[in-house]
């Protein structure tokens, strides 16, 4: 595939990559209550010792398997030239040029179609409508 995506091809790949952006949402839910039965499992072991290793463990372990495979997940996508922003919000960049220079075309998981750009420096707060880049 080219460095850069016109709109038809980004769109074109939209189904593809929402089943996997809908997973790592899923994977991202479960690895942040696991993150915080860490952190309350620490609480009570600092508190007073007797919460049992095992509990702490299997909730770092669940927060460990979540993050790796939320990684694999991302690298495909990125494999696609793709770039993943936010991965709670299934926010993704595609490249594409404007005038000779790089600018991304910008999809929320969810939208039903690509109709924002922005500037590399401006991120999402930057989003113009694509008929502006058009």
């Amino acid at each position: 595939m080219s460095d850069y995506f016109t709109r038809d091809q980004a769109e074109s790949l939209i189904p593809r990559i929402t089943p996997v952006l809908r997973e790592i949402q899923r994977l991202r839910r479960a690895q942040v209550v696991h993150d915080e039965a860490v952190a309350a499992d620490r609480a009570k072991v600092l508190g007073n010792g007797h919460m049992p290793p095992e509990k702490l463990r299997e909730h770092q372990q669940g927060s460990a398997a979540a993050e790796q495979r939320i990684a694999r997940l991302v690298r495909a996508i990125s494999e696609l030239g793709i770039l993943v922003k936010d991965l709670d919000t299934g926010l993704v960049d595609f490249p594409t040029l404007r005038d000779d220079h790089e600018v991304y075309l910008c999809w929320l998981l969810g939208e039903p179609h690509i109709a924002w750009w922005h500037e590399i420096e401006a991120g999402f707060a930057g989003r113009q409508p694509l008929e502006d880049l058009e």
